[in-house]
């Protein structure tokens, strides 16, 4: 099997409790979401999502954009694995690389909804992390959040992707964040052909809290990455190559938010589907915003993805605000 996209990271079942008895306090070290301590504090309603985590967001993108996908990751043999198949079956996803083990649970993460946004509660398992043999090599890798043991896996992956000419996107999660901060993945950044995170994430990795996103690109390409993407939420998009830097506003939301879970998935996944179909940078992130804006619509990351008929439909119906400028 030839595969265009192979996401590759930790996955996880999810439950959404919508809360509202809760208080945000906006201390200068960041905003914290606080409840009375010892006391029973009643929610709207609980949510269960199956099958998702930044990985298998990534690879349902792909898979209904029309990329030929598949997902790298590990479960449990228990109920949370099998609904975690089930889940993606619906889709038709790829799982012939998913690896199950009896030794640990498959992940389940509890999201705290307030409003529109959300604070997750996370474990990972200790996974015995293994790059599966490839028939054919993938035309993408598309790497993510992984456990905090798996820096090893780190450079096994880097060495494979420059070895074997294949074109790696990182869109590194809060433990590779913190790699990267600490500089103990270089080789992952020099490997990579396409790079892309958050502002904030940015800054932490650069060490530098510099609110120009062409400086934040610049250092980061600096570091390997040949493409590299930073989102600012609402403020848009930014891409920079060899050839120059573009951005993209945010696409209007059709309706208010119901969570933003999976926004920053269905944003970078799309870009790096979309060049994975031979799309050119500028074209790939006029489209990328759009899939974000229908994620939000939706309670967890999957449920509003689009196929790639409706990606372009939108983009056809978009404002006239909606466009692109080149910096």
């Amino acid at each position: 099997m030839k595969y265009d996209f192979v996401s590759i990271g930790d996955v996880t079942n999810d439950t959404f409790i919508t809360l509202v008895d809760a208080t945000v306090h906006d201390e200068a070290t960041g905003k914290e979401i606080c409840m009375r301590f010892g006391d029973k504090i009643p929610y709207e309603s609980a949510e269960y999502v199956r099958g998702v985590g930044n990985a298998a967001n990534a690879a349902i993108s792909a898979k209904r954009l029309g990329v030929n996908a598949a997902l790298v990751t590990d479960i449990g043999t228990d109920s949370g694995g099998d609904d975690c198949l089930e889940s993606w079956a619906k889709d038709n996803l790829d799982v012939s690389l998913v690896r199950r083990h009896t030794e640990y649970p498959t992940h389940h993460h509890y999201v705290l909804r307030f409003g529109a946004e959300r604070t997750i509660l996370i474990k990972h398992a200790p996974w015995p992390y293994v790059l599966p043999h490839f028939d054919e090599l993938p035309m993408w890798i598309y790497f993510t959040s992984t456990g905090e043991h798996g820096e090893p896996y780190h450079h096994e992956l880097a060495q494979y992707v420059k070895t074997n000419n294949v074109k790696l996107a990182f869109q590194p999660g809060t433990f590779q964040i913190k790699l990267s901060a600490d500089g103990k993945i270089p080789d992952v950044y020099q490997a990579s052909k396409f790079f892309v995170c958050n502002k904030e994430e940015a800054q932490h990795i650069l060490g530098n809290d510099s609110t120009d996103i062409k400086v934040l690109m610049q250092g980061i390409r600096d570091m390997g990455p040949k493409i590299v993407s930073v989102t600012d939420g609402p403020n848009g998009a930014w891409m920079m190559n060899d050839e120059g830097a573009w951005m993209i506003p945010m696409y209007p939301d059709p309706a208010p938010p119901k969570n933003r879970t999976g926004a920053g998935d269905a944003y970078a996944s799309t870009v790096t589907a979309m060049l994975a179909a031979g799309l050119s940078v500028p074209d790939a992130l006029i489209r990328g915003p759009i899939n974000s804006a229908f994620v939000v619509q939706q309670i967890g990351a999957q449920k509003g993805l689009l196929t790639r008929a409706q990606l372009e439909d939108y983009l056809a119906k978009a404002p006239p605000e909606y466009k692109i400028t080149q910096l």
